[in-house]
């Protein structure tokens, strides 16, 4: 296990919802990230819990949000409703919030959940935050999220990456995928910034905090080159990931309605599209035979089930 400062915990999660972390100054506390709207609640009773282990903790004051995504944004109106906190976010998706454009928010091209919430204030590109006791600056990490901020804090040398950074990889480069040139160059970019950081630790959005940095770094490089040098490499990774989640959100879809589901869904259409260019049925078929061989789905009575826990 990863020894953190003592005033920071990370409740990891599993699929569907982003690791939320908690940052405790004396009797208040800051959540960075609030999980899926569909486990909202189970949020509520995981920070609750976190904050009566604490002494001194008695509220929650903050929530903070790294980047727009649902699994990130998702249960910001339940917590802001439960604890009466203040909602901050990046200042390059205000607009976006402040209108509920679920478009942009991803939400609609994907066919994903959130609940709109009001936020409170926002956070701008290399501002100073205190949390948890620490100094943090606020870095924009465009890629994954064209707005996205990671918070790094220099003398403990720590990051806070959401998901520009994981163990394995980073978050979907979806505005690449969606015609957006600028996202796949812009990853790169935010990599290599990463990368001129003295850190010891990683707290990702997903998956435990880890200290084996550089190799993260080696193989978060050679998943992007690939990308680079494959675009349909690209597009199958987003659509299984993707897919996979909306299928958790769902639980379950019936096989013969799969070609239909992926055309209704702008993101997967999007894809196929402009990447992989395969009929209809052709599309279906490779990706529940992709799924089905890494036994990340099961067909059952006519039903693609998931697999994996949500």
């Amino acid at each position: 296990m990863v020894a953190l400062p003592a005033s920071i915990q990370v409740l990891e999660r599993g699929w569907l919802s982003s690791n939320n972390i908690l940052c405790f100054d004396g009797d208040q506390a800051t959540l960075i990230d609030s999980g899926y709207v569909g486990h909202a609640e189970q949020t509520l009773v995981l920070v609750k819990s976190a904050l009566a282990a604490r002494r001194h903790a008695k509220q929650l004051t903050r929530l903070i949000n790294t980047h727009s995504h649902s699994d990130h944004i998702g249960g910001n109106a339940t917590v802001k409703a439960a604890f009466g906190c203040d909602i901050l976010i990046p200042a390059g998706i205000e607009k976006m919030v402040s209108e509920w454009d679920a478009e942009a928010l991803l939400l609609e091209p994907a066919c994903q959940r959130a609940d709109r919430f009001a936020h409170d204030g926002v956070i701008t590109d290399y501002s100073e935050i205190k949390m948890g006791g620490l100094n943090w600056r606020a870095l924009p990490a465009p890629g994954h999220d064209m707005a996205a901020l990671v918070y790094y804090c220099a003398e403990q040398r720590l990051l806070l990456s959401g998901d520009a950074l994981w163990q394995d990889g980073f978050g979907i480069i979806f505005g690449e995928l969606m015609g957006k040139n600028d996202a796949l160059p812009a990853t790169r970019a935010t990599l290599e910034m990463i990368g001129r950081l003295a850190i010891d630790v990683v707290i990702p959005g997903h998956g435990a905090p880890f200290t084996d940095i550089d190799a993260a770094m080696t193989r978060a490089f050679q998943r992007l080159a690939a990308f680079e040098a494959d675009g349909t490499r690209m597009g199958r990774n987003a659509v299984r990931a993707c897919f996979t989640f909306n299928l958790l959100d769902m639980q379950r879809l019936a096989e013969d309605n799969l070609p239909a589901y992926l055309q209704s869904v702008p993101f997967f259409a999007t894809v196929n599209q402009r990447v992989l260019k395969l009929s209809d049925d052709d599309f279906a078929s490779w990706l529940l035979g992709d799924l089905l061989r890494a036994r990340a789905v099961e067909v059952r009575d006519g039903w693609i089930l998931p697999t994996i826990a949500p």
